[in-house]
């Protein structure tokens, strides 16, 4: 079986092409590093063609609305595209817990577009939603910061690691055709504003 990872450089991706690569299938780890460009096309028909299944983990060079929308709405079409052209079975899409009631915030709207266009596009897919990631509580510090201070909301939230989600992906690979939409969620429960301090306090951050 031929899997493709498209964004198979970056943080997820790579934990996607590491958990999977301990088979003896074909994985090939696509990204602009190897030619492949979700946006302009360029490589991405190569990339595809003979894959069984392919898993978009490409994300948005920004959380801003005016450009993840643009962003994953072509790109998302032309991977749909792509992957019909060349017979993939199974299309796999990362995407963010709550994000159909999120609409306030851009990045959200953006990524339940991308869903919408997959739920479409014509081939069996599997969306598999995942919480907030560990990594990137610093992204939200900088996105809280004014100044000196940084201010972010009490929201209930239960952060997952990349890795984890990573390791969901390769399972849903695998297995057996799963169609439809999953989610996944960390096992422990904080506030964001107390998980950011707990973090910046373990980075010596007296912010």
């Amino acid at each position: 079986m031929k899997i493709v990872v498209l964004g198979g450089a970056g943080m997820v991706g790579k934990r996607v092409v590491e958990r999977l690569s301990v088979g003896e299938h074909e994985i090939v780890a696509a990204s602009r590093r190897t030619g492949v460009d979700v946006l302009t096309t360029e490589g991405l028909a190569a990339a595809v063609k003979g894959a069984d299944v392919v898993i978009d983990v490409v994300n948005s060079p920004s959380f801003e609305g005016d450009v993840a929308i643009p962003f994953f709405e072509t790109s998302t079409r032309n991977i749909l595209s792509a992957a019909a052209d060349a017979g993939v079975r199974r299309h796999i899409v990362l995407s963010i817990v709550g994000a159909e009631r999120l609409s306030a915030n851009g990045y959200f709207r953006a990524k339940l577009a991308q869903e919408r266009l997959v739920e479409g596009g014509g081939l069996p897919y599997t969306i598999l939603r995942a919480t907030q990631f560990f990594e990137f509580l610093d992204r939200i510090i900088w996105a809280g910061t004014a100044g000196d201070e940084v201010h972010i909301a009490p929201a209930r939230v239960h952060p997952i690691a990349a890795g984890d989600a990573a390791s969901a992906l390769a399972d849903i690979a695998m297995a057996r055709q799963v169609d439809g939409t999953i989610e996944i969620a960390g096992p422990d429960s904080f506030k964001l504003d107390q998980l950011v301090r707990i973090f910046m306090s373990a980075m010596n951050d007296r912010r």
